[in-house]
């Protein structure tokens, strides 16, 4: 498989510099990858399209031994292949504006505002599961005493 949808690659789907560091596999199975094209056509082609310009994906699918050798949580979404983390790294509008956009006109599970400031997370966090699963949760991750939360906003 060479592409996820139209503005994925496969392997920037896929893409860890940890998995690679540690050698940990990172692939995903029939039904992983059927959830990555849902959430691609569904939230990130819209956004790509509304955005004009390419959108950096820092995370999308990661395997249970990847997610827990970055710590992180074990229920990720991104360990089913329904959640990315995109990032306005290449110029096309700003991590705010991408929040937004998909708050105001996109169905989606959760979004997470992910650290940063009031102005601008430093990424944006969107997984989405079906239209009659969703529930359009809206999350800010904040660090608070060096430990990470998350609060309804």
């Amino acid at each position: 498989m060479e592409k996820i949808s139209k503005h994925i690659s496969y392997k920037e789907g896929i893409f860890s510099a940890t998995a690679i560091r540690k050698g940990i596999d990172n692939i995903p199975t029939d039904y992983e990858l059927n959830n990555m094209q849902v959430l691609a056509e569904r939230v990130f082609e819209p956004l790509r399209a509304w955005v004009g310009k390419p959108i950096a994906v820092n995370s999308f699918f990661r395997s249970v031994e990847l997610n827990k050798a970055i710590g992180g949580s074990s229920k990720s979404q991104h360990c089913q292949g329904r959640a990315i983390d995109i990032d306005d790294t290449l110029g096309g509008t700003t991590n705010a504006d991408m929040y937004f956009y998909i708050r105001e006109n996109l169905d989606f599970d959760q979004l997470i505002w992910e650290f940063g400031d009031d102005n601008n997370p430093d990424w944006v966090h969107v997984s989405y599961v079906s239209p009659e699963r969703n529930r359009n949760r809206r999350l800010r991750a904040e660090r608070i005493d060096g430990k990470t939360t998350y609060r309804e906003i």
